[in-house]
């Protein structure tokens, strides 16, 4: 019998890109497509992975800006079912690859020094005896952090990471100073910080954050993004990082 909950969308106005999501599940979010944008990618680059990947919205994008092998770690079998429904439908088999494992059991299956990049969206919401959890176990783990932590992400990013490479991360604002601190105690060296606001005037909500492992020290404040007008659509920046 057909999934009646299970859809196929274009990857927003990306026309040639379709990604699969259950109705159920905790589809993917804007900020899947503002990190892919973010991130610097050299002719250099080789091999990028995707922590929490979800059903692979940002391995998708990625695969539009480079020839690099990405790979895609995602602990749902759920959701793992559907980002590789994804990759499929889109014949993207050859380059991008999804792992159905616990992110903390990564480093256990790549050499160190192995990443050119890695990028995570992550759970945003610690996990506190006062959250208040969705009943959806989906979607609170995807929310939450249940099965990973913040520290655990930027631990294993700073051993899979080769010299030089950069770990980029989309996060709540109100969080960045403790991204700064785990960064720095894991000698990832912050290099660039762009805040999203949702509109003009209002208070940042998330922020988009580059370090650098073994990096030298230099911070540069990249330019606000504004993802909506006052109107309630899309600014033309962000309508160009949709793909329209």
């Amino acid at each position: 019998m057909k999934d009646q909950k299970k859809v196929i969308n274009d990857l927003v106005y990306f026309k040639d890109i379709k990604i699969v999501q259950n109705k159920d599940y905790f589809n993917f979010s804007l900020d899947s497509i503002l990190l892919p944008n973010f991130i610097q990618i050299n002719p250099t680059t080789k091999k990028i992975l995707d922590l929490c990947t979800g059903n692979a919205p940002i391995p998708l994008v990625l695969s539009l800006k480079t020839d690099a092998k990405i790979y895609g770690v995602e602990i749902q079998k759920e959701i793992y079912d559907l980002a590789l429904e994804s990759i499929r439908i889109n014949n993207k088999e050859n380059q991008i690859s999804i792992i159905n494992d616990d992110v903390k059991n990564i480093s256990n299956l790549y050499e160190t020094d192995t990443f050119d990049i890695i990028t995570c969206n992550p759970p945003y919401f610690r996990n506190k005896e006062d959250s208040k959890i969705n009943n959806n176990n989906i979607k609170s783990i995807a929310r939450h952090e249940i099965k990973i932590k913040l520290e655990d992400i930027i631990k294993i990013s700073k051993k899979l990471l080769k010299n030089g490479g950069s770990l980029n991360i989309v996060h709540r604002t109100d969080r960045l100073i403790e991204i700064i601190e785990l960064m720095k105690q894991n000698n990832i060296e912050p290099k660039k910080i762009r805040f999203i606001y949702p509109k003009k005037d209002s208070e940042s909500n998330l922020v988009l954050i580059d370090g650098r492992k073994n990096g030298s020290t230099g911070l540069k404040i990249l330019p606000p993004l504004y993802v909506h007008n006052n109107d309630g659509s899309y600014t033309d920046e962000v309508l160009k990082m949709f793909g329209k």
